[in-house]
């Protein structure tokens, strides 16, 4: 299954690029790449902006780009 061995990060966004489809996203340890969202979290991904705190799923083998999981809220 994919993601299976995916890599769980925490990062900061800072550029936005491509209306809110990818975005520049530096971790924790300084390390810059590259994020995006999938089509189906297109539309909450226009809520995030340069300095939000989001979280990623990478790849073990390619540290350049990464998912942004976006977690839906329930109360």
């Amino acid at each position: 299954m994919p993601g299976e061995n995916g890599i769980d990060l925490e990062g900061t966004v800072i550029e936005v690029l491509r209306e809110a489809k990818l975005f520049r996203v530096e971790l924790v340890n300084g390390h810059r790449l590259l994020g995006h969202v999938t089509a189906r979290w297109q539309r909450q991904a226009g809520a995030i902006k340069a300095g939000d705190k989001v979280n990623l799923k990478m790849s073990p083998c390619d540290f350049s780009h990464g998912r942004i999981i976006l977690e839906t809220k329930t109360t």
